[in-house]
């Protein structure tokens, strides 16, 4: 009874610990990066046609935001970001352009966006759906 007592009570500690970690973390001193949002459904598309969006975030810390890097994961997308620190309670944008030539039905490039806020990687998407060009299209 008093080993179950014991590993109950250990248990207990460790759930408190974890709790408050992740309220301290919540907390933490820093540059944080906020979304409006995180994806964008460009619906059904012809192939060949580029589309693009613009990403809208925020800096909700308490320190100036530094992107370093913004990464793709296809020659068929483009970024344009900020290279300037996003100083605390401002706002920026990234805009995202995808070229579906030689691309084919459903899409969704993630792109990552890797700074020095504490939720230092965080992910945006476009999704759209690829139909092939008609023969009589001339695009």
């Amino acid at each position: 009874m008093m080993k179950k007592f014991f590993a109950l009570m250990v248990i207990g500690l460790f759930m408190v610990n974890v709790s408050i970690a992740q309220d301290a973390a919540a907390d933490a001193d820093g540059a944080k990066i906020t979304f409006e949002e995180t994806s964008k459904d460009f619906g059904d598309i012809v192939q060949g046609d580029v589309v693009e969006h613009t990403f809208k975030f925020k800096n909700e810390g308490n320190q100036p935001l530094i992107l370093s890097n913004v990464l793709v994961t296809c020659g068929c997308t483009a970024t344009k970001w900020p290279r300037d620190p996003i100083a605390a309670g401002k706002a920026a944008e990234i805009t995202v352009r995808f070229d579906s030539k030689g691309k084919s039905g459903a899409q969704n490039k993630i792109v990552t966006v890797v700074s020095n806020a504490v939720n230092s990687r965080e992910k945006v998407s476009i999704k759209s759906n690829v139909l092939p060009k008609k023969k009589d299209d001339a695009r």
